[in-house]
């Protein structure tokens, strides 16, 4: 019997060390609260006003009277939320050139944008989970389709907000040591960063209509309709869209958000566009102001006027009741039925925005 104890005395000593190290990060996956100057411009921000960053339209968030019933739906129809089958992967080729104007979808809203000659990573997120856990939150459901050490030199990393499957602490912190380019954010998420190592002299930090160039191309910090939070504090740190600008080509980039009329201002400000990427997937009727509906991408693609759309924030994370196939299935559907160009890259797959890819449905063999 002592025995016995002894061993079950030395698992549980055992497990309580596991979780002890699995928690461990757990406090700096939380980032850190601006502080000193970067407090000042914060609070001196048109977006700022008691405590907290503020959307120019206002939205709604989940009620907490709602979370049960969102609970007890999480527990039904789980295999409708994933593919059946693996989901198809394309490894980019090695060395390929960054002329002209190309993006390339790893998954969810992380991609590579090449325009003439240079190249910009948005919201890059490589870990297993979006969580601040490595035991628990959304799993991905394909792996990234190239290593993080496999990607090609960057000139610029943007990110739209704090949200753990936008801001990833692991994926930035390889970054900074693989990479030379600075990290643009919106403004409070570069307390983030500094807490994660990055150099304060590679980190941008934008309000919304600041503009900024890197390496000749111009990076403008755009109006959205979203929420910020790593903890249980939400609004400390701006969201944002972004317009991205080469010397002849523009792309926008949507970061997660409601449907707004601030997407027509930034279509007669900055566009047309010869792409836009925009948020499609966790939606839902019980967040409707913060996440966009897939006929909303779809309208925001026309109120900017951009030429081709990438549906992107689908896929690889399960992040709200829907169907798996769901959000491109409806923006397939929208896109045809208001003329709007679309591609759908698979995870990998880099498109050529003057030549794209015909829409082929690769993602009903699997639902």
């Amino acid at each position: 019997m002592a025995k016995r104890g002894r061993t079950g005395s030395l698992i549980a000593l055992a497990l309580g060390a596991a979780a002890v190290w699995v928690a461990r990060d757990i406090p700096r996956q939380m980032g850190a609260k601006a502080r000193g100057e970067r407090l000042a411009r914060m609070q001196a921000s048109p977006q700022f006003a008691e405590g907290k960053f503020h959307n120019t339209v206002p939205a709604t968030m989940l009620a907490a009277s709602s979370m049960p019933k969102i609970f007890a739906a999480t527990l039904r129809d789980r295999e409708r939320r994933h593919p059946r089958l693996p989901i198809p992967l394309v490894t980019p080729a090695p060395g390929a050139t960054a002329d002209g104007l190309h993006v390339t979808w790893y998954g969810h809203s992380s991609a590579l944008v090449e325009i003439e000659g240079k190249r910009v990573l948005l919201d890059p997120v490589w870990s297993e989970r979006c969580s601040p856990s490595r035991l628990s939150g959304p799993r991905r459901l394909h792996e990234p389709p190239v290593a993080l050490r496999d990607l090609p030199p960057l000139d610029a990393v943007l990110i739209s907000h704090d949200h753990y499957d936008h801001l990833d602490m692991e994926t930035i912190q390889n970054l900074v040591d693989l990479q030379a380019a600075p990290f643009l954010v919106p403004l409070g998420v570069g307390a983030h960063l500094e807490r994660w190592g990055v150099p304060a002299t590679r980190i941008v930090e934008m309000d919304w209509n600041d503009k900024h160039k890197v390496a000749g191309i111009e990076f403008i910090s755009t109006a959205a309709r979203h929420f910020s939070g790593r903890g249980l504090g939400r609004d400390g740190t701006l969201w944002t869209s972004w317009v991205i600008n080469g010397p002849t080509r523009k792309v926008f980039y949507s970061g997660d958000t409601g449907y707004f009329p601030g997407f027509a201002e930034i279509g007669e400000q900055h566009g047309p566009f010869d792409v836009s990427l925009v948020q499609v997937g966790a939606y839902s009727e019980s967040w409707p102001d913060i996440h966009m509906f897939p006929e909303d991408g779809v309208a925001t693609t026309v109120d900017v006027g951009a030429g081709l759309m990438i549906p992107v924030h689908w896929a690889t994370f399960n992040l709200a009741l829907h169907d798996w196939a769901e959000p491109v299935e409806r923006t397939w559907s929208e896109a045809k039925a208001r003329g709007v160009r679309l591609a759908v890259p698979r995870p990998g797959e880099r498109v050529d925005v003057d030549n794209p890819p015909a829409v082929d449905g690769w993602w009903q063999q699997i639902a």
